[in-house]
């Protein structure tokens, strides 16, 4: 069998960056500069009303890094200021301004999400806490509509179940009796996974777990499971002064970017399912939709209108489905991503001046292999467009190789992983927030500090 070739699996990790704006490609017309380097896990920027540039230290990154997450303002010359300084409880994985207040999606992996609204004088008013993000995913997005802030919500585990990949992540030592959490009631079928049990010392003990429950605990056929909000995998909003959450959707394993496209329509990325734990999903993309109230997107027995249950694993046996009713019909995606590509932060160009007008810009962090499942060759690391009329999706910013992957792969100065994209207010520039080096093994992630950098694209 052929071993996996991901971006991230790197013989010798770098312990710096390399920047060379001649590595990136664009089409042709456009040109590429850098803002800001040596930024250490940066995951989104906004601007103020005076155009003012602002970025987000994440404060966490996979490999079980935990640092204070940061408000920064970015001068005209590179440099820095602190506006704010967070808890030790990242990733903070977004930030919008609106009416002289900073928006923040604070991941919450170690005391559960928040939205946090801060001042520029840096003072904090917490929105939301205690959001359901202890697990592999978190609190995303955020955006503010009709004086309300709606943020994302990520699911504990890959698919419903949790597992000893959860382990590995680090979170299901220190909380073990978390799991996803329906938006509404559901009614399960008798499907339980069996795996060693790595709770205990006992090489010999097993652990038997079922969908939407405890490590450990089972299910029986047409349990119900009780639904609370909040809850995971799902769509949320708040008042911007605070107040009761209210849902918007859910059935998304985890909604990461979110943006709100020129006819004034909110649009969501999903990061698919892996292969990986006691509910492996095979060969499923990203997907980019439409957000609308109500819907149910179909986690965790669908990727979009496909069932799960008709993707066989090779070499395993297909997913059984978990809810014996489907809470409504999944809506049909604007656009379908890359497997593994991790297609998380975007924004709408608003300029015929920069071009592809209307058209979504996703920034494509990457593959997470071997983490995630096998790939043959890296997937992600680039910037694509996306018409959300046609579905086309085309590149937009690559390295320039002949192979793809990322800049450290690559051994050059290009794009690394693109967490983000963040148009001007004026649409003339599109600026990326690449989140710097971070290498994947079978033991777990590796992050580089300080090879974070802030990309700008313009028409030349």
């Amino acid at each position: 069998m052929l071993p996996s070739k991901g971006g991230g699996q790197l013989s010798d990790v770098p312990v710096g960056r390399v920047i060379d704006t001649s590595d990136v490609l664009l089409p042709k017309g456009y040109k590429i500069e850098v803002v800001v380097r040596n930024l250490t896990f940066p995951t989104a920027i906004t601007f103020d009303e005076a155009g003012n540039l602002y970025a987000i230290e994440a404060g966490y990154s996979y490999g079980e890094v935990f640092l204070e997450p940061k408000l920064l303002k970015i001068l005209p010359d590179g440099t820095t200021t602190m506006i704010y300084t967070g808890q030790k409880n990242g990733p903070w994985n977004g930030v919008t301004y609106n009416d002289g207040y900073f928006y923040i999606a604070e991941g919450g992996q170690l005391e559960g999400g928040k939205i946090l609204k801060v001042s520029k004088e840096g003072t904090v008013q917490v929105l939301v806490d205690g959001l359901p993000s202890l697990g592999d995913h978190h609190t995303n997005g955020p955006v503010v509509k009709d004086g309300h802030v709606y943020f994302g919500q990520g699911t504990a585990t890959n698919s419903a179940v949790v597992g000893n990949d959860n382990a590995s992540f680090g979170w299901l030592y220190r909380y073990e009796d978390f799991h996803d959490i329906p938006c509404k009631d559901i009614t399960v079928n008798r499907i339980n996974s069996k795996t060693k049990n790595v709770l205990t010392e006992d090489p010999d003990d097993e652990a038997v777990t079922g969908p939407y429950s405890p490590y450990n605990q089972r299910v029986e056929q047409n349990q119900v499971i009780q639904g609370a909000i909040p809850c995971t995998g799902a769509v949320m909003r708040v008042p911007t002064s605070g107040g009761n959450i209210e849902l918007v959707a859910w059935g998304l394993r985890n909604p990461y970017g979110m943006a709100i496209a020129p006819d004034g329509k909110i649009y969501v990325t999903q990061n698919s399912y892996d292969v990986r734990g006691s509910r492996p999903v095979w060969g499923t993309g990203d997907l980019l939709f439409r957000l609308e109230q109500g819907a149910w997107y179909g986690w965790p027995d669908y990727n979009g209108k496909m069932p799960v249950t008709e993707l066989e694993v090779p070499g395993e046996k297909v997913p059984e489905k978990i809810l014996v009713n489907d809470p409504g019909t999944p809506p049909e995606p604007v656009a379908k991503l890359g497997v593994h590509s991790s297609s998380n932060g975007l924004s709408f160009s608003t300029s015929a001046d920069f071009g592809f007008d209307g058209q979504a810009f996703i920034a494509q962090f990457g593959d997470m292999a071997p983490g995630v499942g096998k790939v043959l060759s890296p997937v992600g690391y680039r910037v694509v467009r996306a018409d959300v009329g046609s579905g086309i999706v085309e590149d937009f910013a690559t390295n320039k190789a002949k192979k793809n992957g990322p800049a450290s792969w690559l051994e050059a100065g290009g794009l690394e992983r693109p967490v983000s994209v963040q148009f001007s207010p004026d649409g003339t520039a599109l600026y990326i927030v690449d989140f710097g080096i971070l290498s994947t093994s079978k033991k777990g992630s590796n992050p580089v500090l300080k090879t974070g950098v802030i990309w700008k694209v313009t028409k030349q």
